[in-house]
């Protein structure tokens, strides 16, 4: 009898494969995904920062994303992060909003300012008075997500930007310093959404991930020993390159399609996290760098299909560091019902 069921199974051939990515039924509309790499604004020279991302703006809002996603990390997993200082510490320190003055002004912890934001926004209709969208501004900073009350922020009238209903000074004086401040949240995604009539972005970063690293300066060392190849100077040297010009008529435009452009994504695996997983210490500290890479990006990709299950059919834009791009759009397209928007095209 085994004899015999072994036979079946040789006959049969191997198993094959069940490919996600070509699943993909005729679902109208189907949710359309574009990513956007971009450089982290706050690394740009003071004199070279452009005096204005107009030109990229109108490219994005020409696509009219009714979601918009940004590399952030959310109000609410801050609050868990914080639960668990031992692992967290750090990244709480790095990334997490300071939540302490909109706390005091509102009274408000993360999870109760969370849920009466959603609960206003569930209600707010088309019109709402001035001193709603003050209150949802103090409740997204109460609940950790400074960009979003940028967005409500800046849908109000100049003359409506002062204080009350849950906003006092200090907190008016936050909103001010977001406008200017040198990031791709509050110089691109805010300013794109309450251009475009939304009531926020999304928050889809993830750094659950993080490793409690043993030997922090071995770690690092060893990534680092491995980043230094033809692979990263090539980058760098693309990088300046578009750098350069990007305070010229059309460089802002230019160094966004640089950025974006398929080509250089070989090129972001060679010089970082290919060249990590060849790491030879004893304690693979490479793997586990690019382990943990994996998995934030795996999250964030899940945040941003949760944004989608909720509002099938939607057009959605998600601005995230450019060597996040190439791994978003690879987990994307298992996705049944999304398609992915080649930002080439749109950044024409």
């Amino acid at each position: 009898m085994l004899k015999f069921l072994s036979a079946l199974v040789l006959a049969a051939g191997s198993p094959q494969a069940f490919d996600l990515a070509a699943q993909k039924p005729p679902v109208t509309p189907a949710n359309q995904v574009l990513v956007l790499g971009t450089p982290h604004l706050s690394g740009i020279p003071k004199d070279r920062y452009p005096a204005s991302f107009e030109p990229l703006l109108a490219k994005l809002a020409a696509y009219r994303p009714q979601i918009v996603t940004i590399e952030a990390l959310s109000g609410m997993q801050c609050a868990y992060l914080r639960s668990f200082p031992a692992r967290w510490k750090e990244t709480v320190a790095d990334y997490c909003w300071d939540v302490a003055p909109a706390r005091a002004a509102t009274g408000l912890d993360v999870p109760a300012a969370t849920a009466e934001a959603d609960t206003l926004l569930a209600t707010l209709g088309t019109a709402p008075p001035a001193s709603t969208r003050r209150r949802l501004a103090a409740l997204f900073l109460a609940g950790g997500e400074p960009a979003s009350a940028l967005v409500q922020w800046l849908r109000l009238p100049e003359a409506e930007r002062r204080a009350g209903d849950g906003l006092d000074d200090t907190l008016v004086a936050a909103l001010e310093k977001l406008r200017t401040r040198h990031n791709e949240n509050y110089a691109i995604a805010a300013p794109l959404a309450a251009r475009l009539g939304l009531e926020r972005v999304f928050a889809t970063d993830d750094h659950t991930s993080d490793l409690a690293i043993s030997d922090p300066s071995a770690f690092f060392a060893a990534v680092q020993k491995q980043w230094d190849n033809p692979a990263s100077t090539a980058r760098r040297k693309d990088g300046d390159r578009l750098m350069a010009g990007i305070t010229a008529p059309g460089g802002l435009l230019a160094l966004y399609r640089g950025f974006n452009d398929p080509a250089t994504f070989p090129l972001i695996y060679r010089s970082d996290f290919g060249a990590a997983l060849r790491d030879p210490s004893p304690q693979r500290f490479g793997r586990q760098y690019t382990g943990a890479w994996e998995v934030r990006n795996l999250r964030m990709v899940a945040n941003i299909r949760e944004t989608l299950a909720a509002a099938p059919g939607s057009r959605l834009l998600t601005i995230v560091g450019a060597s996040h791009k190439p791994y978003f759009e690879a987990y994307l397209r298992q996705m049944h019902d999304i398609r992915i928007v080649d930002a080439e095209t749109i950044l024409k």
